[in-house]
């Protein structure tokens, strides 16, 4: 894509999804994430009342005197988006891609942090790590992240989810506001969900498309794999086929369903022709 249209999409897609932020989701955003965490403040003497388990043993052994820890809530947070960017995001059959809203909702999170005064850092990953933004604040910084959703060529076309969550933990140390927007199509992810979800906040949204859900019966149809890049013909007619693929979508849905479920983590689905306002709007709320 040359410079100029690129810069022209960006412009697009900032004006469309920060419109979104300013006036729509920066409130519900901060309702629904802020003060969840507790950060040090001071060291003061025990009063009446305190609780003993914030007393500070070490200042109290040093002055003799009962001292205890002062927590406050923490003024900032820092959101990771962890964005799918594998060849099955390319999938749209309503003259919109996959990949298309996940920008759209990446970016509008991006600009609802940054109404905030939070760090926003990304992670765009198919089955490896394709590129890592460590979290920063600032409107150029969230324009640099929306280039690279709108531009960046994936290197692998596969999807692992476990491999994203395992780079998340290792690289963010403290508490983080996670987005993991991709359509879950993979599994094998439960453990590592696990694990990170006990420290950070964690939501999956699942975009998809109402083609995904059923086969149409075509009759023979040569059909692309978009992971693997192999072509197959199908025989579409068949409805043991179609039960087939309906059952394999389904498998992985309620994977994704139950596994995020039993992690504590949150849960959003919307279709490529619904609005996603509505849905995170819905979301938000229900955390509220």
């Amino acid at each position: 894509m040359e410079t100029k249209d690129l810069l022209k999409k960006v412009r697009k897609i900032e004006i469309k999804t920060r419109r979104l932020s300013d006036h729509i989701f920066s409130g519900e955003y901060h309702t629904s994430f802020k003060g969840r965490g507790m950060t040090f403040s001071e060291v003061r003497e025990y009063q009446y009342g305190d609780d003993i388990r914030s007393i500070d043993w070490n200042v109290t052994a040093r002055y003799n005197e009962p001292y205890i820890k002062v927590f406050e809530e923490e003024r900032e947070l820092t959101m990771v988006l962890m964005v799918d960017i594998s060849g099955s995001e390319s999938f749209g059959s309503r003259n919109q891609f996959k990949k298309d809203i996940v920008t759209e909702i990446a970016a509008t999170m991006a600009f609802s942090a940054t109404q905030n005064n939070d760090k926003i850092g990304l992670i765009l990953f198919s089955d490896q790590i394709e590129l890592y933004i460590p979290p920063k604040k600032g409107k150029s910084h969230v324009l640099r992240i929306i280039r690279e959703l709108i531009e960046f060529e994936p290197k692998s076309h596969k999807t692992d989810v476990a491999q994203a969550l395992k780079f998340l933990s290792g690289t963010q140390k403290k508490k983080a506001i996670v987005f993991v927007i991709s359509d879950f199509m993979t599994a094998e992810y439960e453990q590592t969900l696990k694990i990170a979800s006990k420290k950070h906040d964690i939501t999956g949204i699942r975009v998809y498309d109402i083609r995904e859900e059923k086969m149409p019966n075509l009759g023979m149809v040569s059909m692309l794999d978009a992971e693997t890049g192999e072509i197959q013909v199908v025989n579409t007619g068949s409805k043991s086929v179609r039960m087939e693929y309906e059952k394999h979508y389904y498998d992985k849905v309620n994977y994704f369903r139950e596994t995020f479920r039993k992690s504590g983590s949150g849960i959003v689905n919307t279709r490529v022709d619904e609005s996603y306002v509505t849905k995170l709007l819905s979301y938000f709320k229900s955390r509220a």
